[in-house]
This record gives structure tokens, sequence and C-alpha cells, in this order.
């Protein structure tokens, strides 16, 4: 997929245009309200579960066992870093300005203290920096073409790490670029580094954290 990661929002696209260059989403995600390439910050921050794109407000995909599972890896990760105050964990509405008018909203995101100017948390709801770490949960309304996409705009934002956490293929990919990863199953150990170094989970703990039951 060779679309470049801004594309030019005018007043004779749709939703149906945007779905498509969002990489073929469903067209239902693509808010009208505010209309295309009108939405600001403060629309976003009254928007919950969306995302910025450019002027224009779109829905996350997200379920109940995505959201259950993206909680649970970020308290490992968040009791890890906070031992060893490396930095500072976020959640799915944690959004992060990645380039000029792309406001994305990683499951999970590690931020280390020197991504921070200062070394402090800034106070805009929506900072421009990128993690070192993005993870992302797949929900069933996420397509092939967006995980893509969204993988080259972390990356171009200087992201160094993305893990994209299926549990419907029970496997973890972790990329090291937009296209180069490897993948891990149930037997696998998920290792932090080069971000986190010494923190690691069995791949297959995290997906039966799903299967408990009272």
């Amino acid at each position: 997929m060779n679309a470049p990661l801004r594309f030019p929002l005018t007043s004779q696209q749709t939703a149906a245009d945007i779905a498509r260059e969002l990489g073929d989403i469903a067209v239902e995600r693509v808010r009208l309200d505010p209309p295309i390439g009108m939405a600001t910050m403060e629309d976003l921050e009254r928007a919950k579960g969306c995302e910025l794109i450019y002027g224009t407000l779109v829905e996350k995909a997200m379920g109940l066992k995505e959201s259950i599972l993206g909680m649970f890896i970020g308290r490992l990760i968040g009791i890890f870093v906070d031992e060893r105050n490396l930095g500072v964990v976020a959640g799915e509405e944690g959004g992060l300005e990645l380039l000029t008018g792309l406001v994305r909203k990683p499951d999970v995101a590690f931020i280390s203290w020197n991504r921070f100017p200062g070394g402090r948390l800034p106070d805009a709801a929506y900072p421009k920096l990128a993690p070192d770490l993005a993870i992302e949960v797949i929900s069933k309304g996420n397509t092939r073409a967006e995980m893509e996409r969204k993988r080259r705009e972390y990356f171009a934002a200087g992201v160094t790490r993305v893990w994209e956490v299926d549990r419907f293929k029970g496997e973890v990919r972790v990329y090291s670029s937009a296209m180069r990863s490897r993948t891990l199953t149930a037997g696998d150990m998920l290792k932090g580094e080069p971000v986190l170094p010494g923190f690691s989970v069995a791949v297959g703990d995290l997906f039966s954290y799903l299967e408990r039951r009272a």
C-alpha cells in the first residue's frame, strides 16, 4: 500500500472516500459532525472513542474483550515501568498528535521520560509526541489495510516498536518497522526489548486472561 500518509481533504470528499483512504474501514466510523476536514482538537476532546485524522473524527474499533485485554497488558507494563520510573503508560483514550493534524490513540502506549520536553508530563490534552511502544489490540472492525496505515504513521512519527495483539488468531505481531515483523504464538515469550529491556510475558497468558470465569 503506497498511499501517502496524509491525504488532501476537500469539500467534495465524502465519508466513503475517507473510509476507503483509511483502509476500507466501515463508513459508519467516519463522523460527519463536524463536517469532513473541519474537526478540531476541541471537538476531539468532546468525542470520546474517536481519533482525529486531519480534520475528521473517526471512531476507533473496539469491543469489550479488546478493552479488557488492553487494560491487562497496560497493567503489566505499567507495574514494570513504575517500579523503575521509566516513563508513563497510557490507555485507549490517551491521544497523541503523532504528525501535525493526526491524533491516534493506541490501545496501550509506553512513553519514556526522555520523550517529554523537560522530562515532565505536558498539560496538552493531545501532546505532540510519539510513544516508544504503541500497542494495538485488534478488533473485528479493524481491517488489514487500516492497521498497515497505522503502522506507517507510527513509524513515521518515531515509534520504536508496534505490537499488534490479535486474540482471534491467538498471536502477537511485533513490528520493528511498518512492514518488518515477527509473529509470536501461545508458546512464545513476548519481550520488551529494546524499549522495555527485562520485561516479558507469555503470549498464552495474555489470551488465557480472557478465558477466566466465576
